[in-house]
This record gives structure tokens, C-alpha cells and sequence, in this order.
């Protein structure tokens, strides 16, 4: 008797060999490391163009030409720097409060035109998109310089001598026309998708049309109307191309001073500084439009539940 068969019990199989423990993928997994491999190309385009740049700018923000907290200090120091930040961000609220204040009525109008005028009407809103930002600025150049058209209307109304070009009003109303289209898209996603019969029913309840709309409908569409304000105001924090055509040195905004610190005065430092700055507004800008968003939805949620007005 060998001695396996003494050690092992009487009628005993003998040992099998142990299972493959190797990891095999479920469907789902290999459905998420395919997706993780289609991802990989964009993740590293996004990193070699967007995040190693952006780090390169804050490390030089820090230590051009001196590792000091000196191009922060001169931020709130400098008097040209902060009139420049403080133009920026009025103009920027400006055209963001003028943009919802033409985009929203728009936007609701296109919620109660039938299928081929909403057709038409989010045509005129792409064309925006389908036109070079030049060509839509130096068309605002011709209609505003001395003797054009926008003149001559003011000149109507005994304000002919008005300059406009140059100025302050035209960067704000031609920014204004190229980011309603940035403020009509967020707004009409969300509009489309409220019940209209809500506004039926408040009337229904004894309040008039316009009680309804203003305690109903426009509750509903903030989370659109905070999504298109808050994506206008970002963009208009960053404006390059308008101000630089339509306005002039003496009202420049942020980007424009960037452009001349790094470009003319090689001070990568101090405009490193300035577009971090402008890279925390545009983050608590953001943040802040999501926890009204979602403040919001749950508000209107809460009014839609039956005495969710006292709740």
C-alpha cells in the first residue's frame, strides 16, 4: 500500500486540480473597460492640452518671477487692475441680466408656437452658431460707427451725436447678441418639459393668468433660466474678440489685459494670477448655479405635491 492511500481516508477521490482563479470579466464589466478604453484618447488630449497648461499657468502665477504671493497681492493693490476686474464682471452681469431678459420671453414663445414657426424660430437661434464670430462683430462695427445706422436711428430721436463705437455699450450689446443663443438652448430644454395644464389648473383654483404664470410656470423654469445665466455669464468673463473690435484700451477688459501682460510685457506671473482669479469667480459662479438648480427643482417638486405649499 503506497503511502498516499494510507494518509488519505478509505474510499476517498483523489485530489482534483484546484479551479482557474483568474478574474473573469461579467458582461457589465466589459462593457465599462471598453467604454474606459474609448474614453482613454479624450482623456489624454484633455490632459496634455487643458490640464498640464492650466497647472503651468497656476505653478507660474506663484513663482514669476519670484515664488511669492506677490502677483495675488497686486491684484487687490493695483487700482488699473481692479477697475479692470470690476468692468469685467459688471459687463459680464449686464449682459447676462440682458440676455435673460430677451431670451426668456423668446424661449416661452417658442413653447407655444406650433411645430413649423418653433421650427423656424430655433433656426434663427442656430444661425448664430453658423456665423464666424468676426463677420457677426465687424457687422456690429458697421452698424454702430460714426454715421451708421444705429446713429442715425438715435439721431431720431435728438441723439445723433451719440458715439457709440469704441465704447463700453457696443462690447455689451454685441456680446449680448452672441450669447442669447448660449441662454435660449438651456432655458427651452427645461420649458418644453412643464406641463402647461399646471397653469389650467391654478386657474381653475381663482388665480388670474398672469398670478398662475408668476406662482406656477416660472418657478418650474428657474432651473433653465440659472443653467442659461450662469452659462452666459461664464462666457462673457472670457470675451477676447468683441472688446478688442468694439471697444477700445481705455474700457479693456480682463482678457485683453492678459493678452497684453503676456504677450507685450512677458508677465507670465502676473497673468497667470488673473486668469486664476477669473478661474475661481468662473468655479463659484458655477457652483453656485448648481445649488440654485437644485434648491430649485426640489422647491418646485415640494409645490407640486398635494399642500406642498405648506410644507
Amino acid at each position: 500500500m503506497t503511502a498516499e492511500a494510507v494518509a488519505s481516508p478509505q474510499g476517498a477521490a483523489p485530489p482534483q486540480p484546484g479551479p482557474d482563479r483568474r478574474r473573469v470579466l461579467s458582461p457589465a464589466g466589459r462593457r465599462r473597460a471598453a467604454g474606459l478604453l474609448l474614453l482613454l484618447p479624450a482623456l489624454i488630449a484633455l490632459t496634455v492640452f487643458f490640464v498640464l497648461p492650466l497647472v503651468s499657468i497656476v505653478v507660474d502665477s506663484f513663482v514669476d518671477p519670484d515664488p511669492t504671493l506677490e502677483n495675488y497681492a497686486q491684484l487687490f493693490t493695483d487700482g488699473y487692475t481692479l477697475r479692470v476686474l470690476g468692468r469685467t464682471l459688471v459687463v459680464a452681469l449686464v449682459v447676462t441680466v440682458a440676455g435673460v431678459v430677451f431670451a426668456y420671453p423668446y424661449t416661452y414663445m417658442m413653447t407655444l408656437a406650433g411645430p413649423t414657426t418653433r421650427a423656424v424660430m430655433v433656426t434663427v437661434v442656430l444661425v448664430p452658431f453658423w456665423t464666424s464670430m468676426l463677420a457677426r462683430n465687424f457687422a456690429w462695427m458697421v452698424l454702430m460707427q460714426d454715421g451708421g445706422v444705429v446713429q442715425g436711428a438715435l439721431g431720431l430721436v435728438g441723439l445723433g451725436g451719440t458715439r457709440l463705437l469704441g465704447t463700453t455699450f457696443a462690447v455689451t450689446v454685441s456680446m449680448t447678441q452672441v450669447l442669447l443663443p448660449f441662454m435660449v438652448l438651456p432655458m427651452y430644454s427645461v420649458m418644453q418639459q412643464i406641463d402647461r395644464r399646471l397653469l389650467l389648473a391654478g386657474q381653475s383654483l381663482g388665480a388670474g393668468r398672469l398670478s398662475s404664470f408668476w406662482k406656477v410656470y416660472f418657478p418650474l423654469s428657474l432651473p433653465g433660466v440659472v443653467a442659461g445665466a450662469s452659462l452666459g455669464f461664464v462666457l462673457a468673463l472670457g470675451f477676447y474678440v468683441t472688446p478688442a473690435l468694439l471697444g477700445s484700451p481705455q474700457n479693456a477688459l480682463i482678457a485683453q489685459v492678459i493678452s497684453t501682460r503676456t504677450r507685450d510685457l512677458l508677465d507670465f506671473g502676473g497673468g497667470g494670477a488673473m486668469g486664476v482669479f477669473m478661474l475661481v469667480v468662473t468655479l463659484a459662479v458655477l457652483a453656485a448655479s448648481r445649488a440654485l438648480t437644485g434648491r430649485g427643482t426640489a422647491v418646485s417638486a415640494g409645490q407640486a405635491l398635494p399642500g406642498g405649499n405648506e410644507r
